[in-house]
């Protein structure tokens, strides 16, 4: 075809990116389904999400029925004289009747027990992952919330309240969080050790905590879309026909931000998670109760690491399984909804 006779160039046909033919099997899967669906269809075809969803689910259920778990197998949170189960004169290490790595398997104790205290491993990892989970998942509700609005009264009103609320949202990324946590512990300890509910009190300080500084990335994110769609038609048009501000936010934008908001809050459960047995095993998290922090803060010291690894490796091990899965599924949940993303 000659230059005269060839149709004006388009942009699409300016790119490198292959063109989909409308006519492809690809193409009449697609069409006619939702963006929800097609994600979903794109996640059940990954392997490697598959697989995390399949590791993340098995920890819900060992968080959710901790209790009932605990029952099947015989264990429970409280122990007996330590004497029966720990050698004294053997630097407090179980005996070897209580399992592996000294003995063998047994069903009375089937992760063993913790030395000179006894208890079972089992029941404190399951009652561990329920604690850790519970905490790192509020906090990511909350710190969702919080970052939500703030990036949506950012993003679509401008002016000076983006200026004022940009202000804060700088001024609590600077202050570092570990240093704040290492300063609220102590005064919440001071105010309430002596309190009947104090594990609560911990648990719930530390929810709040987590969430006070963790709602930052998420505001950013969403600030940013919404100046990218308040410029759009559907907006111009919600706000010519006179609908109410919290009408457009709510009914017009937020259900064009559940992408980067799922991809936000699958990015902070992890990130929650670690922080969670990381402040316990400074001491500044769950102390009075039960947490995999607490487990691997016991677990350092140096017989038992050598002698009895499983004290150590067990807490750890879930620690890592969870994380990584969450980071994984976190991943493709974010290319299962990017459309522009080939797999």
């Amino acid at each position: 075809m000659s230059a005269e006779t060839a149709g004006p160039e388009t942009l699409g046909s300016l790119t490198d990116e292959p063109q989909q033919d409308p006519n492809s099997q690809e193409a009449k899967e697609i069409s006619g389904k939702s963006p929800l669906r097609i994600a979903l269809g794109r996640l059940a075809h990954d392997k490697i999400a598959v697989i995390c969803a399949l590791v993340v689910l098995f920890f819900i259920i060992c968080a959710v029925f901790a209790g009932p778990i605990s029952k099947l197998f015989g264990v429970s949170l409280e122990t007996g004289l330590a004497s029966q189960y720990v050698d004294g004169l053997n630097k407090g290490l179980p005996k070897p009747e209580m399992g592996p790595p000294n003995g063998p398997f047994t069903w009375d104790h089937p992760m063993g027990v913790a030395p000179r205290t006894g208890e079972d491993n089992l029941a404190y990892w399951l009652y561990g992952c329920r604690v850790s989970l519970l905490i790192a998942t509020t906090a990511t509700i909350f710190a969702s919330l919080v970052g939500v609005v703030i990036g949506l009264l950012a993003g679509f009103l401008g002016g000076a309240v983006d200026k004022v609320l940009s202000f804060f949202i700088d001024m609590f990324l600077t202050i570092p969080f570990l240093l704040a946590a290492l300063t609220m512990a102590p005064i919440l300890n001071d105010r309430f050790n002596t309190s009947d509910n104090y594990s609560m009190i911990q648990k719930v300080s530390l929810v709040l905590v987590l969430s006070i500084f963790g709602w930052m990335g998420t505001a950013r994110l969403i600030r940013g879309e919404v100046i990218t769609l308040r410029e759009r038609e559907f907006v111009q048009a919600a706000r010519v026909m006179g609908m109410p501000t919290s009408r457009i936010l709510f009914k017009e934008l937020l259900p064009n931000l559940a992408a980067p908001i799922i991809i936000s809050v699958s990015l902070m459960l992890p990130t929650f998670v670690a922080l969670e047995a990381g402040l316990a095993f400074l001491g500044i998290g769950v102390t009075d109760g039960v947490s995999w922090g607490q487990t691997i803060l016991k677990a350092t010291n140096l017989t038992f690491f050598r002698e009895y690894p499983q004290y150590l490796w067990q807490p750890l091990l879930g620690i890592v399984a969870l994380v990584l899965s969450l980071n994984l599924l976190g991943d493709a949940v974010r290319d299962a909804l990017d459309p522009k993303t080939r797999r």
